[in-house]
């Protein structure tokens, strides 16, 4: 049998000739291509031993520019993205209807990542719905109530 027809076995697999390149030996004679300075040319900061220093912002003893600009503002670690829904915009689902986060995302009232849903008392309501979500203003419930629905409150709650 022939060694192309065989299944592969890994201790045989080996890279396709010429794919791999061997190790650059740097500063091993003039013939190499790579002696003497080992492609770090002459003196200075860049051919010394640690090799090249790379720091962060760093601009030769300069006062560096994220410390030249003035500092201003504040970001709030623990911020919730609340995604907001008016009563209005559930009179496009049908009588009956259970709305909970998939169906305001399938609808296209939720687009972006929230952390929480809220309803909103603006607008009417005129059919009975089951709203599943985090929060709801009081007149947002009082409303959906009217219209003969229910409002659940899942998960975290905050007005």
């Amino acid at each position: 049998m022939s060694e192309q027809n065989e299944t592969p076995i890994l201790s045989r697999l080996r890279p396709a000739e010429g794919s791999v390149r061997g190790k650059r030996r740097k500063g091993r004679g003039p013939g190499s291509g790579l002696g003497k300075t080992a492609g770090h040319g002459q003196k200075g900061q860049k051919a010394r031993s640690p090799g090249n220093f790379s720091k962060l912002g760093f601009e030769g003893g300069q006062t560096p520019l994220f410390r030249r600009v003035p500092k201003r503002g504040f970001h709030n670690p623990f911020t919730k993205k609340v995604g907001t829904v008016n009563v209005k915009d559930l009179g496009r689902f049908d009588a009956g209807t259970t709305v909970d986060e998939a169906a305001l995302r399938e609808a296209g009232l939720i687009k972006r990542k929230v952390d929480m849903i809220k309803i909103l008392g603006d607008g009417e309501l005129d059919k009975a719905l089951t709203v599943r979500v985090h929060a709801a203003s009081a007149t947002a419930t009082q409303k959906i109530e009217k219209a003969g629905g229910t409002v659940e409150l899942v998960g975290t709650t905050a007005s």
